[in-house]
């Protein structure tokens, strides 16, 4: 299969003469050959290369960091490690196929840890993965594609990724025997070409692995046989990975096993981890996505949502100081609108990490346009009104955690056996933009759409200019004709895709939207379930008061009557009405846009991109004729404009 090269398919030629390295470690030789591929440059000299990287000590650009100084046609790229000379070199290359005049610029990471969390399972699937099976994994083996491993490598790389998991964090069947010898061979080769291009390998491992496949009567994390297994295990990886990333956890969370068993807390549990791989080196990340998957739907008492907050809230500065806590950037499950979770602006004696979703779970399965970057600015933006630390999230990662090197942004995996990498062609803006944005968090979501397609198509100006608006729009068109104003769930149960109202609100999994013929939303606020006094004072008062609760999130903290006047001045009934035909109507835009667009790109693009907007397009109508058939039978109210309502 010929892989799609994405945002490296460019050539960069006629440049440079010459280039002069003097390093010669795994990272170096990979600079070598992507010196080669992208400015097409072969000959190397012993020093002063038209292209001239170098290593110096300054500690300014830490370990990642790097300068380029110099002009067009005669550049040094410096920094203080082989890896920093990689992102240094992806960076002029960028530079000089967009054509962007420079002298010199240095850049620095904004967060430390900038991970991929892979739910890959050993035989070739993917949980909630919508582009094709898995790259690393086929019927119960690894899949021993190199080549194909080496080429998602170099498109993390250029965009600063540095850490991966590459397997599932609900860890079953052949997977969790990933930590014995027998798989440690094919996991060193997989960290050797990870690592050349300066990515830590990571795995997932299943918390009750030694009842698993250690024949243990327990998985007790204070038990000493335990202990003594994962002792052994973990020295083991390490004998034959030196540089070995660590482990990612997922316990006492959907059925997945952990320290609640045993009477134990989550600080037991990861403490016990954090010290058998601190002597390593190693990083213990813990997933705080935890709550209780068994409620009972007729207690509206019960708010899943604050479930997160309330677990390791306690916890704070109880953990060794390899463990970080995951969080995810909301309080439920990757919900089109959503708060920013509490939990990120509460801790401040813990490491922690925020997560992002990359593949679109709830958001169109990478079949809709969606570009995330708008989601992800607004989770790293948000202003905690802290009054001991202030700061927006983006800075309480580094600040509030006592070791930032084990703080920063991790993402669910999106990529799979798909030939352009994403299953849908303008969906790797995604990828890209969130390895640009992990690495600069000042990126602009216009900046970041503008650059990859200027780096992925050759269009127009104003045909650059349209796609750009398309996909920065995108994610306030699907929020338009799915779920109204902050109400989640409303989703098909199990697969997630398409519009099922109903479908989770007398479900053991919580209970969303309360419609009912006065009105709808989630009371949080403090006379309902006191959600909102996990944030700060001012945050807290601006939600619970409905004349400044914003309608982009009225329906999530608030329950209100259909009548209820939005800042808008529109009724929510017929906000409702009015979102929906609107979001239909942006998606044929959509499709007229690339029409137009589309003798300009490639036949592969243009008919995936063609084909997955139709169907976006009769799924938005889908929605659409669903939701507004709902409320008007719950309301009675009609539509004011007299459009097509199916009562």
């Amino acid at each position: 299969m010929t892989r799609d090269l994405c945002w490296l398919r460019k050539v960069a030629s006629h440049y440079f003469q010459h280039f002069s390295l003097p390093a010669d470690d795994l990272v170096a030789r990979s600079i070598r050959r992507e010196v080669g591929t992208l400015l097409n440059l072969t000959k190397e000299v012993a020093s002063e290369g038209d292209l001239a990287f170098s290593l110096v000590t300054e500690e300014c650009l830490g370990r990642e960091g790097y300068r380029v100084k110099g002009e067009q046609n005669h550049v040094a790229i410096q920094s203080n490690t082989t890896k920093g000379l990689l992102y240094g070199l992806f960076a002029l290359y960028e530079k000089l196929i967009l054509g962007e005049a420079f002298t010199s610029f240095t850049s620095v990471p904004d967060q430390a840890l900038r991970m991929i969390n892979h739910w890959d399972n050993m035989d070739g699937t993917i949980e909630r993965g919508y582009a094709g099976d898995s790259i690393f994994f086929k019927d119960n083996e690894f899949r021993k594609d190199y080549q194909l491993i080496e080429s998602y490598a170099r498109l993390l790389a250029s965009v600063g990724i540095n850490a991966i998991s590459i397997n599932n964090v609900n860890v079953r069947g052949a997977a969790k025997a990933l930590i014995c010898e027998e798989h440690f061979g094919e996991l060193r080769l997989i960290d050797e070409i990870l690592g050349s291009y300066g990515i830590k390998l990571y795995l997932s491992v299943n918390f009750a692995a030694p009842k698993a496949i250690g024949g243990l009567e327990t998985a007790d994390p204070l038990a000493k046989e335990v202990i003594a297994f994962w002792q052994e295990k973990i020295d083991a990886l390490y004998r034959y990975i030196p540089d070995f990333g660590g482990f990612v956890v997922k316990a006492d969370s959907e059925g997945e096993p952990g320290p609640f068993a045993y009477g134990r807390g989550h600080d037991d549990g990861a403490n016990m981890f954090g010290r058998l791989l601190q002597p390593h080196g190693g990083h213990l990340v813990w997933r705080c996505f935890v709550y209780n998957h068994q409620q009972n739907w007729r207690d509206r008492s019960i708010d899943r949502a604050k479930a997160a907050y309330d677990h390791f809230m306690p916890l704070d500065g109880k953990f060794v100081e390899n463990v970080s806590l995951q969080i995810k950037l909301g309080p439920l499950d990757f919900q089109v609108r959503e708060p920013t979770s509490p939990l990120l602006s509460g801790l401040r004696k813990t490491n922690h990490i925020i997560e992002f979703q990359l593949t679109q779970e709830y958001t169109g399965h990478q079949k809709a346009v969606y570009y995330q970057l708008p989601v992800w600015k607004e989770a790293l933006d948000f202003d905690c009104r802290n009054e001991d630390v202030p700061g927006q999230v983006k800075e309480l990662l580094k600040n509030t955690s006592p070791q930032p090197a084990y703080s920063g942004i991790c993402a669910v995996g999106v990529v799979g056996m798909s030939e352009n990498w994403t299953g849908h062609k303008l969906m790797q803006i995604n990828l890209y933009g969130y390895g640009k944005l992990c690495w600069n968090n000042q990126l602009t979501t216009q900046d970041c759409a503008q650059r990859w397609i200027g780096l992925t198509f050759d269009l127009a100006e104003d045909q650059t200019k349209k796609l750009a608006d398309l996909l920065v729009t995108s994610r306030e068109t699907y929020g338009m004709y799915t779920a109204p104003r902050g109400v989640g769930f409303m989703v098909t149960p199990g697969t997630h895709d398409g519009p099922n109202i109903d479908g989770y609100e007398y479900d053991r999994w919580g209970t969303y939207h309360f419609a009912d013929h006065l009105g709808i939303g989630n009371d949080r606020t403090t006379s309902g379930t006191d959600y909102v006094s996990q944030y700060a004072p001012a945050i807290r008062d601006y939600f619970n008061d409905l004349t400044t609760c914003p309608d982009e999130l009225l329906l999530w903290f608030h329950h209100v009557p259909y009548t209820h006047r939005l800042n808008n001045s529109k009724t929510l009934i017929q906000d409702i009405y009015d979102t929906h035909f609107e979001g239909v109507k942006r998606v044929e835009d959509y499709q007229a846009v690339w029409e137009e667009i589309g003798p300009h790109v490639d036949q592969n693009s243009y008919q995936n991109v063609k084909e997955l907007l139709q169907w976006q397009r009769e799924l938005a109508v889908e929605w659409r004729d669903q939701i507004n058939t709902y409320f008007w039978r719950k309301s009675g109210i009609a539509d004011q404009a007299g459009r097509k309502v199916y009562p």
